[in-house]
């Protein structure tokens, strides 16, 4: 039996972690929503968010090449801030993959539609849990392998369709004459005015979740130093090709307000080619988006439900590990919570209109839970540098313009937030996610309370 985590995830996998775990369903089924709430603006929403993204990564860079330790995020704020922010963390990220999980679970019975149109949309949901259960059950390699061609394949697609579009846009193909990029603002660009702008934000920012995934492999890098920074470095820039290049393409060869009317963009293009596969193709991508986001969050999740542990959070049978040093009951767990997205998909067509809306409804309880992580990022740089002035000394990794870049970061998620209550679309989930903080932190400071008098009786 092994009694650590096993470093086994390589620049490799690291790399393509960061990217899989941000690249998916939020960009492939997410993409009309935020267009139609803000048009051709959407672009800069991207853009945006991605520059506050980086100044986040950066900023867990800066601590992680110091400490690159398992759930760094959630160990950083017990260090920096209070453990009940690291006990929040924790959980906040165990129920954002959860949820995540389960829209991801939606999305591939949604999409098996495709093939076998008669099948009920929970039995491929099954298969899936079960086949990345066992995949992460096995080692962690074989978590970072599956994972790496998962996020290969959705990058292939992704550069395919840019490319293609490009040519369409500059050259025309199949008889038709260049589009240009006229479209981008001849029908409006800010279509949807401030609020709509502030509206897709929210989609956008939870399309950019995942990218911490990064801290919750530390432990488990080879060389995490190098690792860590690698791929940092590299994965931002990546992403906001992948997302920005997409979107243009998108936004160039057909009217903002005509998206709604052609199906899935991406099908749309490659059937411009003459590829007359093009929805399978796009079909299976997206399938694998899902399946890759919920391989990421089993096991995020699971890491972090062996941290709780190990800090007597849970009980202690969550830190047993299997033979190959993975914590096989907590695996096992996340798995089986993530399968209750499929009584969702039963539940909510009931109550909501066509599965866009059941996404955005899950998809977006994730944001707040998933913004938690960021926060105590910031604020817990800002307090490593005041506790830590040696380490600053030699640091090849700094975070660019902090404190001041972690206030402005701090009050963009603020102001993301604030337009999420007012979005008819994102009041529901933003109002779960606040219950779900509300509730967690009772339970710490009843459980704190508890270990407090236990220990007074034993004086």
């Amino acid at each position: 039996m092994a009694k650590n985590l096993e470093r086994k995830l390589s620049t490799r996998h690291m790399q393509m972690i960061a990217l899989g775990g941000t690249i998916g369903v939020g960009l492939f089924m997410g993409a009309k929503s935020t267009i139609g709430w803000t048009g051709p603006s959407v672009l800069l929403d991207y853009g945006i968010a991605g520059i506050f993204l980086y100044m986040i990564m950066r900023a867990l860079g800066e601590m992680l090449y110091v400490h690159p330790i398992t759930g760094s995020f959630s160990q950083f704020a017990s260090m920096y801030m209070h453990p009940v922010f690291g006990y929040l963390t924790a959980w906040s990220n165990v129920f954002q993959y959860i949820v995540v999980g389960m829209s991801e679970v939606i999305a591939i019975g949604t999409y098996m539609e495709y093939w076998w149109p008669s099948l009920p949309n929970w039995i491929p949901g099954i298969i899936a849990i079960v086949f990345l259960c066992i995949a992460n059950l096995i080692s962690v390699s074989a978590f970072g392998e599956l994972e790496y061609w998962f996020a290969l394949i959705k990058v292939v697609t992704i550069i395919a369709m840019i490319l293609v579009g490009l040519v369409l846009i500059v050259f025309g193909l199949n008889g038709i004459g260049p589009t240009g990029i006229s479209n981008i603002w001849s029908h409006g660009f800010f279509t949807g005015g401030v609020k709509g702008f502030f509206f897709a934000l929210a989609i956008v920012i939870a399309s950019y979740q995942g990218i911490e995934l990064i801290g919750v492999t530390a432990g488990e890098a080879e060389n995490p130093k190098h690792t860590l920074v690698e791929a940092i470095q590299s994965t931002i820039g990546r992403i906001l090709i992948f997302y920005i290049g997409a979107i243009f393409v998108i936004l160039s060869i057909y009217p903002w307000d005509k998206i709604n009317n052609i199906g899935s963009p991406f099908v749309e293009t490659f059937a411009q080619v003459g590829i007359t596969a093009a929805a399978a193709i796009i079909n299976f991508v997206v399938v694998t988006a899902a399946l890759s986001g919920s391989n990421s969050g089993i096991y995020s999740a699971s890491r972090m439900t062996y941290l709780l542990a190990s800090e007597k959070e849970l009980p202690k049978k969550f830190l047993k590990l299997n033979r190959h040093g993975v914590p096989y009951y907590a695996v096992i767990s996340i798995s089986a919570g993530i399968l209750m997205g499929l009584v969702l998909n039963v539940v909510l067509p009931m109550l909501f209109k066509g599965a866009d809306q059941i996404f955005v409804y899950v998809y977006s309880s994730s944001v707040l839970p998933g913004m938690v992580p960021w926060a105590v990022i910031l604020i817990s740089q800002i307090r490593f540098r005041k506790q830590h002035p040696e380490e600053l000394k030699n640091h090849p990794f700094k975070m660019p313009l902090s404190p001041y870049s972690n206030y402005i970061t701090l009050i963009f998620l603020a102001i993301t937030l604030v337009f999420m209550f007012l979005n008819d679309s994102t009041r529901v989930p933003l109002i779960i996610g606040i219950l779900f903080l509300i509730v967690m932190t009772i339970i710490y400071f009843a459980k704190y309370n508890n270990k407090q008098q236990d220990n007074g009786f034993k004086n």
